[in-house]
């Protein structure tokens, strides 16, 4: 599996034009911001190839476009990914092929940039294969991310899936359990097994994983509470379970569960 380059370039690209050569092109667009009032047969033709190619826009007004007066916008902005992202069926043929458990963090709704660098920098160190994230709704990729994350985005896969229940159904069926991190579970992390294929699902601090994506889970844990503050902050709580895993396939010691 290839490493991302480890020297990401951050770019923006201006003009109706410009945007839809580089979609066309195949370039990695992160997002794409439109002026809510620019209406004309070119941005109609971005928006149709925008929609066709599966790209994240969103209209926004003028202020946004107030930073770049001296750049020919035209009303309309397009953010470059730093990385490539990968593939979650190749990498599980990858997987399967080097007879290897593979292990997946899936995060859901997490919009908080130096949370999701956070947990990505944890990810990378404790040997997770693949960061799955949902296309909308998610943290940007952002130059703030890569520091935050030391440069682990460029050496860890990132996917990033149009529908996170599909992802996971397919997850399933490829053999991996579904770990669902969540404060109502009743079994704590370390009495789940993390030596079989696993996917771990962590939630946004405020609202947690969605209803439909907890209801796919195989199992669901909790971290321990002994204070009087009721959660973690989701890039520790990944860093608690993460090592709870690497613990247990480096030894592969299965936790005794209680009756």
């Amino acid at each position: 599996m290839n490493h991302h380059s480890s020297h990401p370039k951050f770019e923006v690209i201006y003009g109706t034009r410009p945007i839809l050569e580089a979609v066309r092109a195949g370039k990695q667009i992160d997002r794409v911001l439109i002026q809510h009032n620019i209406k004309n047969e070119q941005i109609t033709n971005l928006i149709k190839e925008l929609v066709f190619q599966g790209i994240v826009f969103q209209r926004v007004s003028v202020e946004k476009f107030l930073s770049v007066k001296d750049k020919n916008h035209q009303g309309v902005m397009a953010f470059v990914s730093p990385i490539v992202f990968a593939d979650i069926h190749r990498i599980v043929s990858f997987l399967f092929n080097e007879g290897k458990d593979g292990l997946f963090l899936l995060l859901d709704s997490i919009t908080d940039v130096r949370n999701f660098g956070a947990i990505v920098r944890t990810a990378e160190a404790a040997g997770v294969d693949a960061i799955i994230i949902p296309d909308k709704g998610s943290a940007q990729i952002s130059e703030d991310a890569m520091k935050t994350s030391a440069g682990a985005l460029n050496y860890i896969q990132i996917c990033r899936v149009s529908d996170v229940s599909d992802t996971v159904l397919y997850l399933k069926e490829s053999g991996f359990q579904i770990v669902a991190c969540t404060e109502i579970a009743d079994k704590y992390f370390y009495e789940a097994s993390f030596v079989q294929p696993t996917v771990i699902i962590l939630g946004a601090e405020d609202t947690g994983i969605s209803g439909k994506i907890l209801s796919q889970a195989s199992e669901q844990i909790k971290i321990n509470m002994l204070g009087k503050i009721e959660s973690l902050n989701v890039s520790v709580a990944a860093g608690v379970i993460l090592y709870e895993c690497l613990r247990q396939r480096i030894t592969n010691t299965i936790p005794i569960r209680k009756r």
